[in-house]
Order: structure tokens, then C-alpha cells, then sequence
């Protein structure tokens, strides 16, 4: 099954085929984790969103359009299961990604976005200053309205232009732009604040 594109495999199911039901959710296990991990802020959430992402994807499958792509689908509806998830919690929780955070500093030249979001599974166990990383990241992020989270998280992980993402979340395209834009800036401000309380060095010069 290796071989085919999810739109086949999707396909396949809907005809029966169990097995490329079990092929999507391994394809997308991953991505699709380290996405929702970002968004609603740690692992069980994220594992209890993901299952109920591909219960909707198994409930919903009339209704998808076999000419659309799958992953941006995907993800969308991961996407509002996380809303859900949040608004049920009650909590608050995106410019070129490949841009750099910051400018100068001890080990902060050539950080982008991208390797910020990065987040491996299992997330790492050992290593102060990476559990440390991990946490400042996660709370630079949960600085964001869920709304900047959102497009800040689905621009990372989905690579949809600017024109994807407004079709997907059924918005404006002058909206994508002016969020995204808040969301890196919102997120900028944050990272380099939390860096710099961390910094001992950096808190004793002027």
C-alpha cells in the first residue's frame, strides 16, 4: 500500500478496504501528533484529539470530495477538534517560517520557527536545556490566541500557501496574511523574552 497516494487509499476504504484505513493513520501518525502536541499543549491531549480526528475522518467519509487532497482535510478537521478540546478545557491558547526568532545572542543566531516547532516522539526525556527549550517554546505558543496558534501551526506542518489555508479555514486571504504576521511577531516577542529571563548572562549586562 506503500505505493499509493492517500487519495487512493482513502478511496480504498470507503470500498471496504480496512487495511488503508490502518496505512493512513500510520502515514500521518507522526505529523499529525507533533501538530496537535503544539496546538492543545501536551501528549494525552493531543493522543485523545488525534483519535477523535480519525473517528470524524471514518464518520465524515461520504462527504469527502475524492478530487480534493487528503491532508489538508486532515488536518483541518484536527484543527477544529482541537478547538473543541480547548474551548471545552476553558483555556486560551501564523511571514516566513524559515526566518530567524532572533537576532544576536548566546546560541540564538540562526534559530528559525521551524526549528522551534520541531518536536520529536516520543518528546525528549533527557536534557535539562532541552526540556527546558521545549517548555519556552510551549509557552511562547500558548501566548497566541487560538486562532493566531492555529494558522502559525497548520502553515508549519501543512506547508498551503497563503490562498490553502484561507480555502481550508474558510477566511479571507487578507486575514491569513495579517494573522499569520500577528502570530509570528506575537510568537517572536515571547521566545526572546523567555530566552532572555533565562539567560543569566544576558540579565546582568546593560
Amino acid at each position: 500500500m506503500a505505493d499509493r497516494t492517500d487519495e487512493q487509499l482513502f478511496a480504498d476504504y470507503r470500498r471496504g478496504e480496512v487495511d488503508a484505513f490502518r496505512t493512513l493513520i500510520d502515514r500521518h501518525h507522526d505529523d499529525l501528533l507533533r501538530f496537535l502536541m503544539r496546538l492543545v499543549g501536551g501528549r494525552q491531549a493531543a493522543e485523545d484529539v488525534f483519535q477523535e480526528t480519525f473517528l470524524q475522518i471514518h464518520t465524515s467519509g461520504d462527504s469527502f470530495d475524492i478530487e480534493r487532497r487528503f491532508r489538508p482535510w486532515l488536518f483541518t478537521i484536527a484543527a477544529n477538534k482541537g478547538r473543541d478540546y480547548l474551548r471545552r478545557k476553558g483555556r486560551r491558547q501564523v511571514m516566513e517560517l524559515s526566518a530567524p526568532v532572533s537576532r544576536g545572542g548566546s546560541g540564538s543566531e540562526g534559530t528559525s520557527f521551524i526549528d522551534l516547532l520541531q518536536v520529536d516522539i516520543p518528546p525528549p526525556g533527557t536534557g535539562l536545556e532541552a526540556d527546558e527549550r521545549e517548555r519556552q517554546v510551549q509557552e511562547a505558543l500558548g501566548c497566541l490566541s487560538h486562532p493566531l496558534r492555529e494558522i502559525l501551526l497548520l502553515s508549519y506542518f501543512n506547508r498551503l500557501t497563503y490562498a490553502q489555508i484561507a480555502v481550508e479555514l474558510e477566511i479571507p486571504l487578507g486575514t491569513v496574511k495579517s494573522r499569520l504576521h500577528a502570530a509570528v511577531a506575537s510568537f517572536a516577542r515571547k521566545w526572546q523574552q523567555l530566552r532572555k529571563d533565562s539567560d543569566p548572562d544576558s540579565n546582568s549586562t546593560t
